[in-house]
């Protein structure tokens, strides 16, 4: 179990991800030793990590989709073992409901989105159908959501070098790999990052001004939901009135439960995940939304029984960091590759030769 200082030193770092102890223990009234074992203590267990991913809205144009899987009976964690290091995926969830599992992926266009369903997922035994949609727009997502246990004083002895952001350009490739490098250990220093990047110890750290001046860099730092005080973890999906929904996702991704909130291509034209205190306040979360928009309709709904993957992080079934997958909105898999490109050499091909009955032949059907 965490204490009270566990949390705000978690919540130290979802402001401050790469603060000196000095200064972390200063905004928590403990010395920088004591900031340091703890937070070694936490990620040992896996209680709590630090993650980091490019901020989508510097990479360019992405598409990020929702595939919902329906597995054959027995099959599901054969599945979820085959695709768990697949990069594009995000988030692998178990659910309740409709659909056995909820992939959360990101891909470079609607081209790699297809090939990766149609040829990798399709492929794979023990699926027995998928759905997709895509995101038309991400309101909020998680990077953004903190514990809220530090006063706004000591938040913002954290937050001031991260108070005036720039307008940056894409990231290019450079960009990138120091980023990847990076999300392997967020608070390695700026020695260690040259050393394995082969860059100079100035260049690192200009960069990393840069890209955290332009907010390019998405920190997360994250508990395990077991012990984070919000254990469950619901999945909504509406619809909304085409001229009401700028107003609805405005205000929905300002509500202390909203973890993502989006819009969908499909039929639900809305989907938010809402972090909650107990299982009953399912309910009280959806009778809240039904009384602040009323003209929305909830038209189905789902528990994260299992967060397998999250935000490229590998947890146990209470939530526990076991590993991390470098997220990469990139894909090639040989596989689907190659079955692409055998359909498309049979649709460049010419039709087949109709076979044509001969004039005056017998039948031999009898009636």
């Amino acid at each position: 179990m965490l204490d009270e200082l566990d949390y705000l030193l978690i919540t130290a770092l979802q402001h401050a991800p790469r603060a000196d102890w000095r200064r972390i223990g200063a905004a928590l009234d403990v010395d920088a030793t004591t900031a340091a074992r703890r937070w070694a203590r936490l990620t040992e267990s896996g209680l709590a990590w630090l993650g980091c991913h490019p901020s989508p809205a510097l990479i360019g144009e992405l598409i990020v989709a929702f595939i919902e899987v329906d597995c054959v009976s027995g099959k599901l964690h054969q599945v979820c073992e085959r695709i768990l290091d697949d990069p594009p995926l995000f988030n692998i969830e178990h659910t309740t409901g409709a659909r056995d599992l909820l992939l959360t992926a990101v891909f470079r266009s609607q081209a790699q989105l297809a090939r990766y369903v149609g040829f990798r997922l399709s492929g794979l035994d023990g699926i027995a159908a998928t759905r997709t949609q895509l995101a038309t727009a991400l309101h909020t997502e998680g990077s953004r959501w903190r514990l809220d246990r530090l006063a706004e004083e000591r938040r913002g002895m954290l937050r001031a070098d991260r108070d005036r952001p720039t307008r940056g350009a894409l990231l290019n490739q450079s960009d990138l790999d120091l980023i990847l490098l990076l999300s392997q250990d967020c608070r390695q220093s700026v020695a260690g990052l040259a050393e394995r990047s082969g860059l100079s110890p100035t260049t690192v750290r200009r960069r990393l001004d840069r890209l955290d001046a332009a907010r390019a860099i998405s920190y997360r730092c994250e508990a395990a939901r077991s012990v984070s005080g919000w254990p469950v973890s619901a999945t909504l999906w509406g619809i909304a009135p085409a001229a009401e929904t700028a107003r609805i996702t405005a205000q929905l991704s300002g509500m202390r439960e909203t973890r993502l909130c989006a819009t969908l291509s499909g039929p639900h034209n809305l989907m938010v995940t809402a972090w909650l205190r107990s299982m009953g306040d399912v309910h009280s979360f959806e009778a809240a939304l039904a009384q602040r928009f009323p003209e929305l309709t909830i038209a189905d709904r789902a528990m994260t029984l299992w967060q397998l993957k999250h935000a490229g992080e590998v947890l146990d079934p209470e939530g526990r960091r076991l590993r991390t997958v470098p997220f990469s909105d990139t894909w090639d898999d040989q596989e689907a590759g190659a079955a692409e490109r055998d359909l498309l050499n049979r649709m460049r091909g010419p039709a087949p030769t109709p076979v044509r009955p001969v004039r005056g032949a017998r039948s031999t059907t009898r009636p």
